[in-house]
């Protein structure tokens, strides 16, 4: 096998034993995060009526000058924070898939944290 499909695989049965827990553990919203090399998408999900609640993106934030991505996934995370409180949601399970809970994702979560958000 090449190694690509190795780490596709590795990387979907970890994300698939994450979201295992989560729906074993809660019947709570789920905050899910997507990162990729340039951005980093977070969105609110409830996985009862398999809809979007609420999204925010780094595209969507306008950096000033050369920020720093991390900074800049702490803000995505206060951003979705705050459209969460417009629609009436407190409390969430985060949903990290396939990331580790470092960097980026780690500095979202604090960012929806400060932003109100409670997991």
């Amino acid at each position: 096998m090449k190694k690509k499909n190795i780490l596709n695989k590795i990387n979907n049965r970890r994300s698939r034993r994450t979201r295992i827990k989560l729906r074993s553990i809660t019947s709570r919203v789920r905050l899910s995060v997507f990162r990729s090399n340039n951005n980093i998408h977070a969105q609110i999900i409830d996985d009862s009526k398999q809809k979007t609640l609420v999204s925010a993106s780094s595209l969507e934030i306008k950096a000033k000058g050369k920020e720093n991505k991390t900074v800049t996934a702490g803000k995505v995370g206060k951003a979705l924070a705050e459209k969460a409180m417009k629609a009436g949601i407190k409390e969430v399970v985060f949903d990290k898939g396939k990331y580790k809970y470092h960097g980026r994702v780690k500095a979202l979560a604090e960012g929806a944290r400060e932003g109100g958000l409670s997991f």
